[in-house]
């Protein structure tokens, strides 16, 4: 690895410096250690001099056409990325697995990127002559943050240098009211939106709009920088002077009521095909992205809505990437666009652990026009977690290690630290991502993990529901759910009845597969309508039918039958009843006449098939059943039978 220096020129000085306060003109670290550097000793080196990483002899020219030799990889054409920060680092990490040559563009020899990249050039991405010259080192260059010199990539698209996306795409980004704007004219649902530019008109907004009003600039804003809300009509002033006065560019958005913030990552090649990551969820803290659920726990028609939102915004831009599309979902079941970022995003972290392919290794394909890779998820559930800074300097650095020492003991979770010397409060210092086979086991992990944090979990959503058509029922379904609860299973336990709130019915089971359900205990009388009506709505899942017979039987169990009038009813009942003769197509049996406790445990087995965790649980709990046996086994051999009975 080598780090050149790249001097900008005099006019854009001011241009580069004003760019430190950017994610990747921040401080940077010395390399990924656990603890910061101290500040280096030795002066920087001179302009245009070489500080070799890995090698003290230059780096020959690479790239395709370039004259260098070349690169044996997945692809033989240099990748040049303007900025070197966390994403721009594991944007590397990805192409070191794929044999691809990274070159990175930075202003600082310690920037994330600089440990893991082929080649650091120091420099600002915001400095045209920066950035021309070291377009001449790439084969195609793409960008890890979208504040760069957008006018210098247009110029050089003409020259015929490769940029992905394209710089068109870089503009309209970098502009949060042209974004609006932009997708506003292709049919993308937006909260509404207009710029404001004197207090007169910023005011008419809010009349317009109401309150809370949202009062944003137009660019060089992230992380909820740049941002600010105004609760009322004499809050105006004090919020437009917070975001640097109306010369500094502003908008006003009217307040969205979301009930969650949604994202979608689209990877589109360079035939503009494109492939969807799963929804994820993002859950803010102080307008930071704090944490990831993947998949989001929305219904599968809020889903297709949000992906077709996201992928028909992409398809309006120009040039391939991965791009991240930020959404909200409203109250009323609305998906509204709130911004798009042209490049991998901190809601696709997770992606790295959690799916076939990563939107670090997507986005490397997607440029270069190698086949998009599956963005489907390999792992069922995966939570990630920002580590964001807790405290200033060497206090902060402290918390953040304790927090690593944790994730380190919790099973499915991987550490991420982006080496930043620099601690300071809500900066992204790393991220850590947990991945299990349920959200309720990943949430369990995260909330062991959180055991100091302020991060409080969801409640878990039921993976088992038991239902039954009456409360006569209870006293035996009861058993279904002592025994779940008894291996930490999340269930539900209600009354449904199929003949008397036959739209309840529908809707409870239409509505399991969003709430999270995987299997469903249901208790059913003779005619085994609740159970068989279950089975034909909830196709995807598997239906216990514990059954019940009114007065004879109660769901899940039968009550001890000493006569013989009753024993003659249950033969009756089930050579004649419809739960022997559902029609082909509704495969329902009965599982548990009389033990709803063994239809708990048949669910219990189910959910284990892709639990491991649950599986463990199981063994244990066969092998405590088969220990007891063994002791009475023992116990009645040695004392005998009249002994054993006393």
């Amino acid at each position: 690895m080598h780090a050149r220096l790249l001097a900008p020129s005099p006019a854009s000085t001011a241009a580069a410096s004003s760019s430190s306060s950017l994610p990747s003109a921040g401080a940077r670290p010395h390399g990924a250690s656990w603890k910061p550097r101290g500040p280096a000793s030795a002066p920087p080196p001179s302009p245009l001099s070489l500080r070799a990483r890995a090698s003290m002899q230059p780096a020959a020219p690479m790239s395709e056409g370039k004259g260098g030799p070349p690169v044996h990889g997945v692809s033989n054409t240099v990748v040049g990325v303007l900025g070197g920060g966390q994403l721009g680092k594991m944007l590397c990490q990805a192409a070191t697995q794929m044999g691809i040559k990274m070159v990175i563009l930075d202003p600082l020899e310690g920037c994330p990127a600089s440990s893991v990249c082929h080649e650091h050039v120091v420099g600002s991405f915001s400095d045209g002559d920066t950035v021309r010259e070291f377009a001449k080192r790439c084969g195609v260059l793409t960008v890890e943050i979208e504040h760069v010199d957008a006018a210098t990539l247009e110029k050089l698209e003409k020259q015929g240098v490769d940029c992905e996306p394209k710089a068109s795409t870089i503009t309209i980004i970098q502009d949060k009211y042209s974004q609006k704007t932009h997708f506003s004219k292709f049919g993308i649902p937006l909260p509404d939106f207009m710029e404001v530019d004197t207090l007169h008109s910023v005011q008419e907004a809010g009349e317009k709009f109401g309150y809370p009003l949202m009062v944003k600039s137009k660019r060089l804003a992230y992380d909820g920088r740049g941002n600010a809300v105004a609760q009322k009509k004499e809050e105006l002033p004090s919020v437009v002077a917070s975001l640097g006065g109306f010369e500094h560019g502003l908008y006003v958005e009217r307040w969205a009521p979301f009930v969650k913030e949604l994202s979608v990552i689209v990877a589109r090649s360079r035939d503009s095909s494109t492939v969807c990551y799963p929804v994820v969820e993002t859950i803010h803290k102080d307008n930071i992205c704090h944490v990831v659920e993947a998949p989001a726990e929305v219904s599968d028609k809020i889903k297709k809505l949000a992906t077709s939102v996201a992928e028909k915004a992409i398809k309006s831009l120009e040039g391939a990437g991965v791009f991240a599309v930020e959404l909200f979902l409203t109250e009323d079941d609305q998906i509204l666009l709130n911004e798009v970022a042209p490049r991998p995003h901190n809601s696709g972290h997770h992606t790295i652990e959690s799916c076939y392919t990563s939107q670090y290794e997507q986005h490397l394909r997607a440029i270069l026009g190698l086949p998009l890779g599956d963005p489907s998820m390999k792992a069922p559930a995966a939570i990630m977690y920002n580590i964001l800074g807790e405290d200033e300097g060497e206090a902060g650095f402290f918390l953040a290690h304790q927090l690593i020492e944790r994730a380190l003991n919790i099973p499915g979770a991987s550490v991420h630290w982006y080496g930043k010397p620099e601690m300071r409060k809500q900066r992204k210092m790393g991220h850590i991502t947990v991945v299990g086979p349920s959200k309720t086991s990943v949430r369990s992990r995260l909330e062991k993990l959180m055991q100091s944090d302020t991060y409080v979990p969801k409640k878990a959503s039921p993976r088992v529901s038991i239902i039954m058509g009456s409360d006569s029922d209870l006293d035996v379904m009861k058993d279904a759910e002592r025994v779940l609860k008894k291996f930490s299973i999340p269930v539900e336990t209600t009354i449904v009845s199929a003949h008397r709130t036959p739209e309840r019915m529908y809707d409870f089971a239409k509505s399991a597969k969003d709430r999270g359900v995987e299997v469903i205990i249901a208790g059913a009388g003779g005619a085994a309508h609740l159970p068989g009506k279950y089975h034909l709505i909830t196709i995807n899942y598997l239906v216990i039918l514990s059954i019940s017979f009114v007065i004879i039987f109660v769901h899940g169990c039968p009550l001890f039958l000493t006569t013989y009038f009753l024993w003659m009813k249950l033969i009756v009942v089930l050579i004649f009843s419809p739960l022997s003769q559902m029609p082909k197509g509704i495969p329902v049996a009965t599982v548990a006449i009389g033990n709803a406790e063994n239809a708990g445990l048949l669910a219990v087995k189910i959910l284990a098939s892709r639990d491991p965790e649950l599986s463990d649980k199981v063994v244990k709990y066969q092998d405590d059943l088969r220990d007891m046996v063994l002791e009475k086994a023992e116990r009645l051999e040695n004392i005998g039978w009249e002994e054993y009975l006393k």
